[in-house]
């Protein structure tokens, strides 16, 4: 017998490494995505288009101990945000209750960028989240509305996520780029693998009869001024030219704490920058690290 079930709305790059993860704890895992070939070996696929399609065929049809939902924006502006976190949201809710499943717990995969602190703040799960662009602004709403879903829930509002295949970063610094010094512009950032272990740590924490909080930051241990991490990925990668174009300066500077997630007694497996992003070049045939 499989140690729970579960499944993973928008099972794509994040929820494919939850999905491996628990995987090899024995649980049985539903992968929903369009394209149910491109998912982990193991995963029961439900193939559907979130924001168009009927309930699918292969929904299923056993209970379901618990859902995550990691739903990616397909287009980014205010009505492709409405569509997936808000609109997609409300109708795998609605596939649930139409088969009577009652999920022992919902995880709601939000962001950071609902915090809008810009002066180098430490931000936790009990900062003010006051965010009134459109992208944060909706996310706020659809996290309500896992809330008040009527399923025990908790929303894990992720920061900068970085791995294999996101490597936008990277390819910055390699152009040679620029930011600013001072003030210091704080980021926060997680692996993709510390993101999925996170989510697998705490569906296992709830299944092992821990009670969960009704928010948590993913973030590794050591947020940083961008200019840190920049000086030090052009040590990586050998890079001594400087981009043309005048310094980026980035909107927005907090530093997110990881307190409450690692109370519960979750760890990074990357605790910081340096070791995420060595483990990334290692990766890279001919490029140092």
């Amino acid at each position: 017998m499989p140690n729970a079930s579960v499944l993973i709305v928008g099972c794509g790059d994040v929820g494919s490494r939850l999905a491996t993860q628990l995987l090899k704890d024995d649980w049985k895992v539903y992968g929903l995505r369009r394209s149910i070939d491109q998912l982990p070996e193991g995963v029961n696929g439900v193939a559907a288009d979130l924001f168009k399609d009927p309930c699918p065929a292969q929904w299923p049809t056993g209970q379901i101990d618990y859902v995550v939902y990691s739903v990616a924006a397909t287009e980014h502006d205010e009505a492709g945000y409405q569509a997936a976190y808000v609109d997609a949201l409300k109708r795998t809710l609605g596939w649930l209750k139409q088969h009577n499943q009652h999920p022992k717990h919902l995880l709601f995969v939000s962001s950071s960028g609902v915090y809008v602190q810009q002066a180098g703040e430490w931000v936790d799960e009990t900062s003010p989240a006051e965010a009134t662009n459109y992208s944060g602004r909706i996310m706020l709403d659809a996290e309500q509305i896992a809330l008040n879903s009527g399923i025990p829930a908790s929303v894990v509002r992720l920061t900068g996520i970085y791995g294999p295949g996101r490597e936008w970063l990277l390819g910055q610094v390699r152009k040679g780029y620029r930011v600013a010094v001072e003030p210091p512009l704080y980021g926060n950032r997680i692996h993709a693998d510390d993101a999925g272990g996170l989510l697998a740590y705490l569906l296992e924490a709830h299944q092992h009869g821990k009670t969960l909080e009704d928010c948590y930051i993913g973030v590794d241990d050591a947020p940083a001024p961008l200019s840190e991490v920049v000086n030090w990925l052009r040590e990586q990668l050998g890079v001594t030219e400087w981009s043309e174009e005048a310094s980026v300066r980035r909107a927005g500077s907090k530093r997110c704490s990881n307190a409450r997630a690692k109370a519960l007694g979750w760890e990074p497996r990357y605790p910081s920058y340096r070791e995420g992003y060595a483990a990334i070049l290692a990766g890279q045939p001919g490029k140092a690290h």
